[in-house]
């Protein structure tokens, strides 16, 4: 069995990064999903895609992975860059125009 092991990223919904902090374990998809004839949803014979495990760290999730004995990829999350800005920089006279 496959399964991904990342830190999710923040959501356009949110302001602050809550929920970004845990590692999730998630099952890849082992059968194609379909639209369903009656209702038009996207569905899939495989019930696994719903479960999502959460850990601590990172080390917990690959640990648990070699205990099931799964194969497991890992997805590092983007580094996150933080340029500190001031109110006053907006009312600079020597910045650059564009």
């Amino acid at each position: 069995m496959n399964v991904r092991i990342y830190q999710p990223s923040k959501t356009a919904m949110q302001s602050g990064r809550a929920k970004t902090h845990n590692w999730l374990l998630e099952y890849e998809i082992e059968t194609p999903r379909r639209p369903e004839p009656l209702m038009g949803w996207i569905s899939s014979g495989d019930t696994l895609n719903q479960v999502k495990l959460t850990f601590e760290t990172k080390e917990e999730a690959i640990a648990f992975a070699e205990r099931k004995g799964w194969t497991y990829s890992v997805q590092e999350p983007a580094v996150r860059r933080f340029r500190p800005r001031n109110y006053a920089d907006n009312f600079r006279t020597d910045r650059p125009r564009f």
